[in-house]
């Protein structure tokens, strides 16, 4: 039997490797930039030093270093610690940065570049995506060399899993999947849980429009996914583990699975970790993409082999989940904070961010500004600071109106709370909610009736169609937002709008229908008059002559 990997060694030999290079070109191969380009970029730097037989130069493929808008991006890094970022690159720009800055050890001259200090970087906090970006997603070692699993290796050599649940619980982490429910309590329910068998599962099903977070954490740092579910399961009793990630993910689903494979070899998971008497077995499951899936009993159902429908609680997973076996269930992005925590200690993560909400928050940010991408911020941020300071401010001359937050559940916020700090319980204050993080930054050419129109869209076609108020309600206040924004509603039709919004809050069986009117609520609250201003005064029928209201309700 293969001896566990010696986590040291890995280390030592990996930084002496890094050492013997005098320039890395670092080739974003995450998501984003693979579509726009990136491996003919990052195959042409490769073929430039085979041929000059250069072995003291290297080409590293990294996940996203985050600003997607200007990809396919190049990092350039030299022994005296320079750095060029080369933007929007193409085969023959590559073939230029590896004459002239990789061979030639000067900066190509017509490059379009940026500077590392950009406040795009400068100003975020990288706690989950610390290595996103420097390291190849593709390579345990790589991981390793950065510090991985040496947090598993405390907790299994140094801590009982009671210290360290009470250890996420003092971190104060929240679940980063939208609800915030504090992650340290929902471990210390599997805990106490009696079962011979408990399953953990990091929850990838990432369905929002615009929202790219749990994808880029794994197709970019898949192993810190990986570290934080084994730590979750050695903590809680858990024995098996499962990644589910939608089908839309395909670069995603295969370097999970190949972290998996490598992790199993290298005895990081599996029977008798790091020699060890723990065992832990993990899976890929893959879904069909259907939002209602990211509902827990729906995601558990959909792993079993089943349609994936949401069910009534209690029971809650923790209590009965996968085949009837006790089940926790986290965000990707929520395990992926996990490592940290053990590895500097709870009270430096609770240094972070707000008292209620403490750590960071990746946000997928999109919309009307002048860089997009992911970023990594300090929860207590405001509005103003990412849209204005980091993403470049309002393009083409426009103006802010409101940004978007927590997806088609999320609501949207104006401009007289752009100081607003960015965590739970302020986004709550005001209609809107964190979510998984989505960031939708729209400008004063935008409608708001034809974005509560656009969300409702989403909602209504990814209903499951279980319960009467989502599948008939979804539809029915769709119909109203039509006859809205096509200029031929009328007063009567915005008040049964509302109307049938709380209802729907109020009855749907699962938070997809709870949080569908979110939208309508939120464009309502603050910016009602742009409703009124498409609706058509016309005299409402009396009470003798119903024909007309008949004829003019929604089909």
């Amino acid at each position: 039997m293969a001896a566990p990997i010696d986590l040291d060694d890995v280390v030592r030999f990996e930084r002496e490797e890094r050492a013997r290079f005098v320039r890395r070109a670092l080739v974003c191969t995450s998501t984003a930039c693979v579509t726009a380009g990136a491996l003919p970029v990052r195959d042409r730097l490769t073929a430039a030093l085979d041929e000059a037989e250069r072995t003291d130069i290297g080409v590293v493929s990294t996940g996203c270093p985050g600003l997607c808008s200007r990809g396919p991006l190049v990092r350039v890094e030299d022994r005296a610690e320079q750095t060029t970022i080369y933007t929007h690159v193409d085969t023959e720009g590559a073939g230029a940065i590896a004459d002239e800055h990789l061979l030639g050890g000067q900066p190509t001259d017509g490059a379009t570049t940026m500077p590392p200090d950009l406040p795009f970087f400068a100003r975020q906090e990288r706690v989950v995506l610390e290595t996103a970006g420097r390291i190849d997603p593709e390579r345990l070692e790589d991981y390793v060399g950065e510090g991985g699993y040496h947090a598993l290796a405390k907790v299994i050599t140094l801590m009982e899993p009671a210290e360290v649940v009470d250890a996420i619980t003092r971190s104060g982490l929240r679940g980063r999947g939208g609800a915030g429910y504090p992650t340290g309590r929902k471990w210390a329910l599997l805990a106490e849980a009696e079962a011979d068998t408990k399953y953990v599962v990091a929850n990838g099903d990432e369905g929002d429009p615009g929202a790219y977070m749990d994808r880029t954490i794994m197709d970019s740092d898949p192993h810190r996914v990986i570290e934080g579910l084994a730590i979750a399961a050695y903590a809680t009793g858990a024995t098996k583990g499962f990644v589910y990630v939608r089908a839309e993910y395909p670069l995603a689903i295969e370097r999970m699975e190949r972290a998996i494979r490598a992790a199993k070899r290298a005895k990081l998971i599996g029977r008798n970790v790091l020699g060890s008497s723990f065992a832990f077995d993990l899976d890929v499951r893959v879904g069909a993409g259907a939002f209602v899936c990211g509902e827990e009993t729906a995601l558990m159902a959909s792993i079993e082999g089943r349609r994936g429908l949401p069910v009534l609680r209690p029971p809650y997973p923790t209590e009965k989940g996968l085949w009837g076996q006790p089940t926790m269930i986290n965000n990707v992005e929520t395990l992926a904070n996990v490592p940290a925590i053990i590895a500097r200690g709870p009270d430096w993560f609770a240094s972070l961010g707000t008292e209620s909400s403490p750590g960071t928050k990746v946000f997928a940010l999109a919309g009307s500004v002048a860089d997009t991408g992911l970023i990594e911020v300090p929860m207590g941020i405001s509005l103003r600071e990412i849209v204005f300071d980091m993403a470049g401010g309002i393009p083409n001359g426009r103006t802010f109106k409101a940004a978007q937050t927590g997806g088609p559940s999320g609501g949207c916020i104006p401009a007289q709370y752009l100081d607003t700090p960015v965590d739970y319980e302020h986004l709550r204050d005001l209609g809107s909610m964190m979510g998984s993080g989505g960031l939708v930054v729209m400008d004063d050419s935008v409608s708001m009736p034809e974005v509560a129109r656009f969300y409702l869209a989403f909602c209504r076609d990814e209903s499951c169609g279980k319960c009467v108020p989502c599948r008939v309600g979804t539809e029915k206040m769709h119909a109203f937002l039509d006859r809205i924004c096509e200029g031929t509603g009328r007063r009567r039709d915005l008040q049964h709008l509302e109307s049938l919004a709380r209802t729907v809050r109020a009855t749907s069986l699962c938070g997809l229908g709870q949080s569908a009117p979110n939208p309508v609520f939120s464009t309502l609250e603050h910016f009602r008059d742009e409703y009124e201003a498409l609706l058509v005064d016309l005299e409402e029928p009396d009470a003798g002559n119903r024909s007309e209201e008949v004829a003019h309700e929604p089909a």
